[in-house]
């Protein structure tokens, strides 16, 4: 379960999020949608505790993530273009990131065999594709087996049968109870997986509900214009 209860957060004279309350549930996956510049990316940094909130909290399995690193651990994160350290060879990066958090993870084989990235493990990441480095990615989000997972535009660069296999993924995590959190601007994809929609525009969340009643609100069967129509109206 994540919490978000009126959070601010302002950059200079710009308000970013303008009291934003959300609560984001366990065996559910939650879309954050809205345009550009809508307050997405730095909701999810808070989230993250790679933002502090100017006021307002935020709580990860009911603790706050303010200078607190325990609840970062239990986060997966997979961003939409992950920066790694060129120099290294996936199965350094996997081991690095295990080293750093002191946890051996029983997951690594079993998610390399599932990403099919057996191939690459040996090569720096420098040279990889930009699918083969979502992949990589997709790994380390799911590595320690976290309840909460945030995955910003993840089907992105993947081809057919990887964004197949980490939909799938994301199936069974949600059916195990886990909290998912993600952003796309794919909306026939949010059609084919998301449970609830929250739509963010100038800093505040003007809607939340599930698909069926952003369709009942708008009058419009397809997402995609269900959302542009939000975008038009403001909120609803």
């Amino acid at each position: 379960m994540v919490e978000v209860a009126s959070v601010e957060k302002r950059f200079g004279k710009l308000d970013i999020l303008r009291g934003v309350d959300a609560g984001f549930e366990g065996g559910k996956i939650t879309a954050v949608v809205g345009p550009n510049a809508s307050g997405k990316t730095t909701l999810m940094k808070c989230i993250l505790g790679l933002v502090l909130p100017d006021a307002g909290e935020v709580r990860v399995g009911g603790e706050s993530v303010r200078r607190n690193p325990k609840t970062r651990a239990q986060i997966g994160y997979m961003p939409q273009k992950a920066q790694f350290p060129e120099n290294l060879r996936p199965k350094e990066l996997f081991d690095w990131i295990q080293d750093l958090r002191g946890e051996k993870s029983s997951l690594t084989r079993s998610l390399i065999d599932y990403f099919e990235l057996e191939p690459f493990l040996g090569k720096p990441l420098r040279v990889l594709s930009g699918g083969t480095r979502q992949k990589v990615s997709a790994v380390l989000a799911f590595l320690f087996d976290p309840p909460v997972l945030m995955l910003d535009e993840p089907t992105a660069g993947l081809d057919p049968l990887a964004s197949s296999r980490l939909k799938d993924r994301m199936f069974e995590e949600r059916a195990r109870g886990k909290t998912i959190i993600l952003t796309s601007h794919v909306m026939s994809e949010l059609e084919e997986f998301t449970d609830e929609v929250k739509f963010l525009l100038e800093g505040k969340i003007v809607f939340q509900g599930s698909l069926d009643e952003v369709r009942q609100r708008t009058g419009e069967e397809r997402l995609e214009r269900a959302i542009a129509r939000m975008m038009e109206g403001g909120s609803l």
